[in-house]
């Protein structure tokens, strides 16, 4: 694959052989629920101000609103992450995690406009780095681009984004999401505490925390 020079800061410049990747297809069933951590006031309050270090810049969302940011691909590469993430049955944390690997790129690094490449390129490096933070196996990367691809990379290529976004990222991954509150407050709830319906709740609040990925709007 040949990169235009108005992409050239994309790329980083470590060696991708330097990162060792495994090569697992998915074969054992998805989990249904993320880790959850100790259910106690102190913890929820430490993970809210360890929150605050894995977001975007605070005038993210002003340039989008303005379209400092192409939102038609954020929202084109998001999509493309939930099919993905449908397809494989990847824990609902993931492509959540993804959309913030995303979101907090693009406020540091924003890409030029109607660079759809350099947009699904960013998207499957967010998914890969996403999946090996949350699930037990993932795809290869060629797998990982077989729903709907737009465009098909070479694995050194997505390797090459990955140390590029970790490197903008500062190497924080283990970003704090709205999952790793859900236990806290469904155990606050007043309802049945048989398993079935603990797991009915937890998948209906992870549908409703997936479907704001997409819903912001910027007028």
């Amino acid at each position: 694959m040949s990169c235009s020079p108005a992409a050239g800061d994309l790329l980083c410049g470590e060696v991708a052989d330097e990162v060792v990747y495994g090569e697992n297809q998915r074969t054992s069933p998805p989990y249904l629920q993320p880790y959850s951590p100790p259910s106690d006031d102190a913890t929820i309050g430490g993970l809210i101000d360890v929150e605050a270090q894995h977001m975007p810049d605070p005038d993210y969302l002003r340039r989008c609103r303005f379209r400092l940011i192409d939102v038609t691909a954020r929202q084109d590469s998001i999509n493309w992450i939930l099919k993905v993430r449908a397809h494989y049955e990847f824990r609902p944390v993931t492509a959540f995690l993804s959309v913030n690997y995303l979101d907090r790129f693009l406020s540091c690094s924003p890409l030029p406009r109607q660079s759809q490449w350099e947009y699904h390129l960013l998207s499957v490096a967010c998914l890969s780095l996403a999946a090996k933070m949350e699930e037990p196996e993932v795809p290869l990367l060629l797998d990982l681009q077989l729903v709907d691809p737009r465009f098909v990379f070479e694995p050194k290529t997505i390797q090459r984004m990955e140390l590029c976004l970790m490197t903008k990222l500062s190497w924080r991954l283990r970003s704090i999401t709205p999952f790793d509150y859900l236990h806290y407050f469904i155990s606050k709830l007043s309802c049945d505490p048989q398993p079935d319906s603990i797991a009915r709740l937890f998948s209906a609040a992870s549908n409703l925390i997936l479907s704001t990925a997409l819903g912001t709007t910027y007028t």
